[in-house]
């Protein structure tokens, strides 16, 4: 398979497994009582940080469960002031990636920055999905290329599902010579096999919907009628109706029927020909609304469907009350659609460049409509992902807008977090955060799940998970040490056991005999 080489590339492919793990510190939660400091218990998320060190501290309890994601990142038009500085430990990377990129037109350092930045992401969001997630990023006509390569490397190229086409435009752009009127999609899958899971058929638009009515009282419910006719000369397709009303047709000079005689008759009798409300129509064939209820997934998205930018701008500034609340924002309508096609009711959909939340405001609202219970974790490296990213799910929930204008809240709840200090620091455990979350870390990496409630006859006990029962015996200030006196302190009857400690003194053929897999705590003992 061919790849994609740029400077630089050979400090950044790996570079994801050097990220530190950090804590997320829960700073608030918010509901339809307000923002208050408990702890609602929200799974929705809005973490405030670096999107490379959100995503890795992420991974212990998210690693495989994702089951949608979606991005907006940068499109390196040369125009930002980049924010999004990969710190790798090159002095050349340090150089290129700690500038601001200036107007410089089509160089390469720009795209060496970009794929710089953008590849180790992708790397933590390919772990992130699920074995039936799917990926989706907004890109234009300048980086879609280079994206499809690395997206090829990383995400396998026999995994690539389609390149979506969004009509963003309603209008030419006068101004330019060539107005573009669209922008990419590029969609994977993390594992195409289970594509038929993966992907849904999309249910009808209101607006499509409402053409199925139900005049003659058809016990089938809503249909909408289609042209009997075909183009073409088939003999056997050429004979004369008779309608109920005693109107006599043939087909239309170079068309015939769609079906040959004996097939109309059966449709006639099965109540599936229409010959308008006096009988005397033309014949037409009826389709009941009950076998459109999903139609297949097409890569031209038009912006009737979807939304165009000035629809996501208006939305905005609705809910703001000023226009010029965020630049280039996506409408909810064409986030709707990517939600609708990838997840189901109980899906958790990721957003690592959330902008100014449209997201997390269309979960919301299929969730209102449908009641689903879609999760959203949302990450925002700028300041505004208080002031804007989360003031926007704040109002969306509890309704926004005045007098005829004002939009009904969707419900729902979210908490807001900030990435704290790193788990490990050189491989070791960093004391100074809590015991508690290094125990919560732990847990998840062992069993993926969520720690159970401290037991207080078992204080060093984090849980039993598929017949092994897990023990973290630690103390800040002291050395632990798994031994004969401290086993028989454990209560807990098991298959197996997974005990982290400083030391041991128990043999091999203890281990073996008691099935204890002994895990030695990572800190710096000689400090001690």
């Amino acid at each position: 398979m061919p790849v994609l080489d740029w400077i630089g590339k050979d400090k950044v492919v790996n570079h994801h497994l050097d990220v530190p793990y950090r804590v997320l510190e829960r700073k608030y939660s918010f509901d339809e009582n307000g923002q208050h400091e408990e702890d609602n218990g929200s799974e929705n998320m809005i973490i405030h940080g670096d999107n490379l060190e959100a995503l890795k501290s992420l991974l212990p309890r998210y690693e495989g469960r994702i089951k949608c994601i979606y991005i907006d990142p940068p499109y390196n038009t040369g125009n930002e002031n980049w924010i999004y500085n990969d710190n790798v430990n090159d002095p050349r990377i340090k150089k290129w990636l700690g500038e601001v990129v200036g107007k410089e037109g089509e160089d390469l350092s720009r795209h060496d920055k970009w794929l710089c930045m953008m590849y180790p992401r992708l790397k933590l969001l390919q772990r992130l999905l699920a074995d039936d997630g799917v990926i989706f990023i907004s890109i234009d006509d300048r980086a879609q290329v280079l994206l499809r390569m690395i997206c090829n490397e990383i995400f396998g190229e026999h995994n690539f599902l389609a390149q979506f086409v969004w009509q963003k435009r309603t209008s030419p752009d006068m101004r330019k010579l060539v107005s573009t009127a669209h922008e990419y999609i590029c969609t994977y899958c993390k594992n195409i096999s289970f594509l038929s899971e993966a992907i849904n058929k999309l249910a009808l638009s209101d607006e499509d919907a409402k053409n199925y009515k139900n005049p003659d009282n058809d016990p089938r419910g809503p249909w909408a009628s289609s042209d009997f006719t075909a183009q073409g000369f088939r003999p056997n397709q050429m004979y004369e109706i008779l309608t109920p009303g005693g109107a006599r047709y043939t087909p239309p000079e170079g068309r015939c029927w769609k079906n040959i005689e004996s097939e109309f008759l059966k449709q006639c009798d099965d109540g599936r020909m229409w010959f308008g409300a006096d009988g005397k129509g033309i014949p037409r064939r009826k389709t009941y609304l009950h076998e459109r209820e999903g139609k297949n997934v097409w890569t031209w998205w038009d912006n009737k469907g979807v939304g165009h930018t000035q629809e996501a701008t208006k939305e905005i500034a609705k809910i703001f009350s000023t226009p010029t609340a965020f630049d280039y924002p996506k409408p909810v309508r064409l986030i709707q659609r990517i939600i609708q096609i990838a997840t189901k009711k109980e899906s958790i959909i990721l957003d690592s460049f959330a902008g100014s939340g449209t997201t997390a405001h269309a979960i919301m609202n299929l969730n209102k409509k449908d009641n689903g219970n879609r999760k959203f974790i949302l990450i925002e490296l700028m300041d505004y992902a208080d002031t804007i990213t989360s003031e926007r799910v704040k109002r969306v929930i509890s309704g926004y807008g005045e007098g005829n204008k004002a939009v009904e809240g969707t419900g729902g709840s979210f908490s807001y977090y900030e990435l704290g200090e790193p788990l490990l620091i050189k491989g070791n455990i960093n004391e100074s955060v809590s015991t508690n979350k290094i125990r919560e870390y732990v847990y998840f990496s062992e069993t993926k799940e969520n720690i159970p409630e401290l037991s207080e006859d078992e204080p060093y006990r984090l849980g039993t998970h598929i017949g092994t029962t897990y023990y973290f015996y630690y103390e800040k200030d002291r050395i632990t040490t798994l031994n004969r006196e401290w086993l028989h302190s454990i209560k807990t009857k098991s298959e197996a056991y997974v005990i982290y400690a400083d030391l041991c003194t128990l043999s091999e053929m203890e281990l073996e005999r008691f099935h204890i897999t002994f895990k030695k705590i990572p800190r710096d003992i000689t400090r001690m």
